[in-house]
């Protein structure tokens, strides 16, 4: 049985894909393990090149994009999970790939859910597979995420969006108080980044997850196309009694938002995830008062991010025009 299968989405993001690989095959420790890279149909030649430079790869090639948590299913399905997936959570809307014997095989101990976009030092993985077997009670855990130029990326540890949190965050009061321990609770601003602590989330980029506790949630909620899942897998895997854990023992780059920094699809997504969420998550316990300001802050802010979005976009192309 394998300690642990690594499943790695790409999209587009080949030059950094492979840097992620070259740091994951660096790893050292006494423990097993598989890479499974699946792409979602890209046009950069990434799947040419996982061929050529990593033969031990298993290499997944969507036919479509289907979406982050569509593709990490495809390899948490190749390793095995999703044998005893509850029915309400498999969504399946795009042709899928099948691994042959993928049925019969057995799960690893640990999933890793592991974005290209990200490089792991020597001991990141043996580290981390050490912490979840010290807290069995540990359902997900996830490291340090450090920015290029060595700050935090706050997306490393969160609370849930509840719809109080969410608005503080829309409101900006998350940014005015960050501090504050009830307005710092959307990226946990209020805690010390470098204190072991107990979370609702940690994001996707690298998320490592307990076999038992994928048993009992089931895989990613495909309803999801990106932004969210993650979110709502630790949701539905605390709901089952684990405890999600934010471990700054292990410092992981994270260049972020490589395939999707200027795209419009993924800020659209980001705001159908947040609806989505609440939706699956708060709607039917919020008072009906209550629920239209959270549907009608969630179209408002989302319209405004986007607006904002596409004149900065517009900006770049006019600076882009005069500069040639």
């Amino acid at each position: 049985m394998l300690d642990l299968g690594i499943v790695i989405v790409n999209y587009n993001t080949r030059d950094l894909l492979r840097e992620c690989l070259k740091s994951v095959y660096a790893n050292k420790g006494d423990f097993s393990y598989e890479v499974c890279v699946v792409d979602n149909c890209s046009a950069d030649g990434s799947c040419r090149m996982v061929r050529a430079e990593f033969p031990q790869v298993h290499l997944i090639e969507s036919p479509v994009n289907g979406g982050y948590a569509y593709a990490n299913n495809l390899g948490l399905r190749h390793f095995g999970f999703g044998q005893r997936t509850p029915d309400a959570e498999r969504r399946t809307p795009n042709p899928e790939p099948r691994t042959p014997n993928a049925e019969r095989r057995t799960p690893p101990c640990y999933a890793l859910l592991l974005n290209p976009d990200t490089e792991l030092p020597p001991t990141a993985l043996a580290d981390m597979l050490a912490f979840m077997d010290g807290h069995p009670d540990a359902g997900i855990a996830g490291p340090k995420l450090v920015r290029q130029d060595g700050s935090l990326d706050l997306a490393c540890r969160r609370s849930f969006p509840s719809p109080e949190v969410s608005a503080y965050r829309m409101l900006g009061l998350s940014r005015l108080f960050p501090k504050s321990r009830r307005f710092g609770r959307y990226n946990l601003t209020c805690e010390d980044p470098d204190q072991l602590t107990e979370v609702d989330s940690v994001v996707g980029a690298f998320m490592m997850v307990r076999r038992e506790a994928i048993e009992q949630a089931g895989l990613l909620d495909e309803a999801f196309f990106m932004y969210g899942e993650d979110l709502d897998w630790a949701y539905r895997i605390k709901q089952h009694g684990w405890r999600v854990w934010y471990n700054p023992a292990v410092t992981v780059l994270h260049i972020k938002e490589a395939a999707s920094k200027h795209s419009h699809r993924a800020r659209v997504e980001f705001w159908r995830a947040m609806s989505i969420f609440y939706h699956k998550h708060y709607a039917a316990e919020t008072p009906r008062w209550q629920h239209g300001l959270v549907l009608a802050g969630i179209a408002v802010f989302g319209r405004l991010d986007l607006w904002k979005r596409a004149l900065r976009s517009h900006s770049r192309r006019q600076q882009a025009q005069e500069a040639v």
